[in-house]
Formats: C-alpha cells, structure tokens, sequence
C-alpha cells in the first residue's frame, strides 16, 4: 500500500467529476462539470483528450455499444458519441475542442428552474441512477430528486426531498445501495436494500454521519472487500468505510476539494481521485486544485457496469 497521492493530469478542473475507467480502452474518463466538457486520459501515451458538449454534463456510465456515454447533463440524460481517437486534436496545449455529438434519451422535469443532474452511476445490473439538485446551493433548496432510468420504464423519480445528492455506489452482490447528500446541512450518508431484480431501493438508514468528521460526503466507489470509499469534500480525504460503516482509514490527496473517487488501472487497483479548483481565492496552498489523482490503496475495486439504455 503507497499512501502517497500522485498527479496524473494537472487538469485545474473548476469541477472535475464522475471518473470512470474504461479496462478496454485502458483509459480514465471524467467531465469537468461548468466547462461542459468530457474529459479522457490514457495510460500508454498520458495523452489528455477533451469534448465539448452541447450543456453541463455531471455523471457518466460507458454505454453497450463502443464508443458511446450516457450523461446526465442539464435537461434530461443524453448519448454522447466520443470521436475516434485519430480525428480527436483536443488536449490541455490545445484548447480547439471536438464536438460531443448527442442524442437525448429522456428529458427530465426538473423541480424549479436552474437545475442539473449531478452524481451518478449503474447498479449492477446496467440501470443508471442520477440525482439533481439545484445549481446554486446557497439556496439550500430541497428539489433534488433521485432517478432510476432502464430499457423498460424510462427515466422515474424515485426519490426526493435532497439539496445535493452524491455518493453514489453498489455493495459487490448490488444488494446495497448508498447514497449521500453533501450539503453542508445535511452531511449524511444512507444505505438502502436494493432489490437487484425490480431496481427498487428500500429501508433507508444512515449509514455514516458525516457531520462529526472531517470533510462533507461527495463521490464515491465501492471496492471488492464490498467497503465504500468517498471524498471528503473540504478536507483532501479519501475516508474508506467498512460494511458497517466503521471509518477504516483516510487517505489524504494534495487539495482541498476531492469531489469523486473511481477504481482503475489494469488491476482495478488504483483509485482515481478527481478534484475542484475554486475560483476567487488564493490557491497557493493547493496549486494543484482540479487535478486528477491516483492512489494506490492495496485493495481492488470492481468493474462498471455498462448501461443499458
């Protein structure tokens, strides 16, 4: 186990968000949200390639076919079609970005105006499950909502009443899911049964009170041992959690705002950590803010599943 972090991309993502390995391109995939892009970094060559989207994009999920994304942007979930590496001249030294092409696969009926999706993922059977929220969070406005979309019954509401939902994961069986809401009045993550065949979430209980540690609840993973992982937004940690939500140990990355963590690597054994830089204050203790991060915690994480859409 290496505690230390280690810069992958110096991205200086303004929110860099919703990693995502790709074991078949062996590459990383992320998006940074306000700049409506995609984002991908491959191993071999260390090559940073970016995509511009037509909206803010917050969550993504690889889709069947190759080369394909549901995202879950402002106005619904959408397929983007990332171009084939060769005809793609977009990098962090050239800032000439390709264009996403997109496909909207089902609006979304926001609460209120101002609204986007934000953290998201597959259970393990290939539904895509997202959350919104409003996008200023000053106005600690509870019209967030959790959705649930599938080949048979479309994008549904499932749940509500959250200001920031995040964190997202699977247990490795899917049996349980978590989800968080890392608003600063609210701080808790939540572990629901999850039945595997219907996709239908139930007995929802908090499973950690982030209030009395370090950091706010942001994105998240679960490894093989079935122990959830999630940044601590505001503390540059990574907290792991066993199954029953005992703090097992905090790694630290060289910022502030770690937003979302992801296995990869060739043996799923390195975690990916992708960050916020904030605009307005002075960054000189956290030069690095918006980059993306690699650990190596001597655990393995799990493959994700593609969606079916």
């Amino acid at each position: 186990m290496n505690n230390n972090a280690e810069l992958v991309v110096d991205a200086r993502n303004a929110v860099g968000e919703s990693p995502v390995w790709s074991a078949v391109e062996q590459a990383l995939y992320w998006v940074d949200i306000p700049a409506q892009q995609l984002c991908r970094w491959q191993v071999d060559s260390a090559k940073v390639t970016q995509w511009q989207a037509s909206e803010m994009l917050a969550c993504i999920a690889q889709g069947t076919r190759p080369g394909t994304w549901l995202a879950g942007m402002e106005t619904g979930l959408f397929e983007l079609q990332v171009p084939d590496a060769s005809n793609a001249h977009a990098s962090l030294q050239n800032h000439s970005q390709s264009t996403l092409s997109s496909r909207l696969v089902a609006p979304v009926e926001h609460a209120q105006p101002a609204m986007r999706f934000n953290d998201g993922r597959c259970d393990r059977q290939g539904r895509f499950w997202a959350g919104t929220m409003v996008r200023d969070m000053g106005l600690a406005s509870r019209s967030g909502a959790l959705y649930r979309h599938d080949t048979v019954r479309g994008l549904q509401k499932i749940l509500q009443d959250f200001i920031t939902p995040n964190g997202l994961g699977f247990s490795p069986d899917g049996r349980t899911m978590y989800l968080s809401d890392s608003h600063p009045a609210v701080q808790l993550i939540w572990a629901f049964d999850y039945d595997t065949t219907t996709g239908t979430p139930s007995n929802q209980r908090v499973f950690v009170d982030m209030n009395t540690m370090p950091g706010r609840p942001d994105g998240a993973a679960v490894d093989a041992d079935g122990c959830y992982w999630i940044c601590a937004n505001d503390a540059g940690l990574v907290h792991r959690f066993t199954p029953d939500g005992k703090l097992d140990r905090s790694l630290a990355v060289p910022v502030k705002k770690p937003a979302m963590c992801a296995f990869g690597g060739a043996g799923l054994d390195t975690l990916f950590v992708t960050s916020i830089r904030p605009e307005g204050i002075d960054l000189s203790d956290q030069p690095l803010a918006g980059g993306v991060f690699a650990l190596r915690p001597g655990v393995r994480g799990i493959p994700e599943t593609s969606c079916s859409y």
